[in-house]
This record gives structure tokens, sequence and C-alpha cells, in this order.
């Protein structure tokens, strides 16, 4: 009989969780920073604008975004809404005071000065940056006309290393106000959109699930849950895949409801709600959104999504 100390047998066990995995690499250059797993490419983060013909100017967010095959899943100027852009995070209402000073969503009145993007050291086998971007518009200004930032955010994306059928994919973002009295909020409609907004791409056999089970997107929004599950056929040749986003129970106003779309547009985890209301902004306190992305193979019943929520609720 062979006897194993406990001490051993966990050193064997972290020794073969690090030899299973494959190392994340990350390549922050001055426009874009890259993850990558051996040959697999798994996003890119904009931090330089990007525009077309001088419109629609965007930077502050992730494209492209892959499948666990190689896919591109993300949009980017889609045709239908030329504003949207791949995972972005953006407020239709801006205000300080009474004063509204742009709109972040729309890129009206509104750009993100990406003044670093550095790598944020992690204990595991992730890779992380760390990136700080300053709000600007010029509809607020300094007394010599230059703009002034309102906000200041620091987002952090961190990207786990592959399992069997699924990536993990963390986002924070917190957002500081620099200047008192600062509001933000959503569209100003009964949908009340706003804040974390996947724009994927959408097969014809698109399918919502929740922790209820199949979800019928409506022009309105759909009832809070603590994560919702777009698969289809979006992988290589017609692949069954899916994206997955997990909204912290920790997050402000949680539960938010979500605007669901089937077709030409985006998915948004709705913050604030009611969108049309604006919420203040601390300038000494960040608020903090966080949420979870998976990309996974199959369709939601592929992968055990309610252990990996339970798992990030803890954190």
């Amino acid at each position: 009989m062979i006897v194993i100390k406990k001490a051993s047998l966990r050193i064997v066990i972290v020794l073969l969780s690090q030899i299973s995995f494959a190392q994340i690499n990350l390549k922050i250059e001055k426009d874009k920073s890259h993850f990558t797993e051996g040959k697999d490419s798994i996003l890119s983060y904009q931090a330089s604008e990007k525009s077309i013909d001088g419109k629609y100017i965007r930077s502050n967010y992730i494209h492209p975004l892959y499948t666990l095959d190689g896919t591109v899943l993300t949009e980017d100027f889609p045709v239908d809404h030329f504003h949207h852009r791949g995972i972005f995070w953006a407020w239709h209402q801006l205000y300080i005071g009474d004063k509204r000073i742009g709109d972040g969503w729309e890129i009206e009145n509104f750009k993100w000065e990406v003044t670093s993007v550095k790598e944020k050291k992690q204990k595991d086998a992730s890779k992380a940056i760390q990136t700080t971007v300053l709000w600007k518009s010029p509809l607020w200004k300094s007394k010599n006309g230059k703009e002034k930032a309102f906000v200041k955010e620091r987002t952090t994306i961190k990207v786990y290393p592959k399992q069997p059928h699924y990536r993990l994919i963390d986002i924070e973002i917190a957002l500081l106000a620099l200047k008192p009295n600062m509001k933000i909020g959503g569209s100003e409609d009964e949908k009340g959109y706003g804040g974390f907004s996947p724009r994927i791409h959408l097969s014809d056999d698109i399918v919502f699930t929740d922790p209820t089970g199949k979800i019928t997107p409506t022009n309105l929004p759909i009832p809070a849950s603590e994560w919702m599950d777009i698969s289809g056929s979006l992988g290589k040749n017609g692949n069954k895949v899916g994206l997955t986003i997990i909204c912290s129970p920790k997050n402000p106003g949680a539960k938010n409801p979500w605007i669901l779309r089937a077709k030409k547009s985006m998915q948004n985890a709705v913050y604030p709600f009611p969108g049309a209301k604006v919420v203040p902004l601390s300038n000494k306190k960040p608020t903090v959104l966080r949420y979870r992305l998976i990309i996974h193979n199959g369709n939601a019943n592929s992968i055990p999504i309610d252990e990996i929520y339970q798992d990030y609720a803890k954190k």
C-alpha cells in the first residue's frame, strides 16, 4: 500500500494544475493590448481612438473578442448602429449639476482619454491589465478653453487560462467623479438602456437562457437574473458556441434587468435602473461595477454556469 501525506498530495495537485494550462500571454502596445494563450487569440483592448472618416470616434473597449475556436465574436462599427463597439460600457446621460455634458453611448460631445494601460500582477495563472481613462467633453472646459476631465475611470480586465470547454474573463469598472454633483443615466425612454454592453454577432438560431430557462427578448427590459447566456451557431463552420454574462451581486442596484436583442443590436446588463433616472457618481469613493464573461463551446447547458456564478459571487 502506498501512503501519500496530505502535504505531498497538495503539491502534486498544484503541479498538475499548473501543467494542465497553457500560459496566458499579454502584449501591451500603444494602440492595443493583446491577450493570447499559445497560438490562440483571446481578446484585444482598444486604447487609441478609432473612427469612420472622423465620425463615431471611440476608444476604451474590447474588440476583437474571440470564441475558443478562434472566431471573432464581437462587432465594431456595425452598419445598423455605427456607435456600437465590441464589449463596451457607456451612458447616454452625463450631468454636472444641471448641465448636460455629452452622451457616451451615442459618442456625442464625449471622448475617452486612455492615459495608461499597465499589467496588474496576479497570484494565479491569469493575466490582467489595469487602465486609467479620463472622460472629457467639449462642453466642459477650463477658463483657458481646454477640456477638463470630469470622471476618472479605472478598469481591470483579467483573463483566465482556458478550461476544457470554456474561458473566464473578469471586468471591473471603477468610476470616480472629479467634480461634485456628477450624475449618469441611461436612455431617456421606457427601455432605459445603459452600462455594460456586448455587441456580438447574432446567428438566426440564437438562444437566450437565464437560471429559469429559455428567455424570449422583448422590446422592454427583461426581469433581473444573476446571469444571461447567449448561444448559437457563432463558431467556426457554424459550431454552437456562446457567451455568458454574469453580474456581480455586489454591484450597486443589483439585481438590475437586461435589454436583449436577437438581431442587429447589443445586449445590455442595465445600470442604473430605471435608466431614465440619473444616479450620482461620488467624487470620494468610486462606483464599482463588476462582470464575468464565460466564452464557451455548446449552449448554456454545456458548462456549469451556476457553479461558476456561485464562485464569482464570493469574490
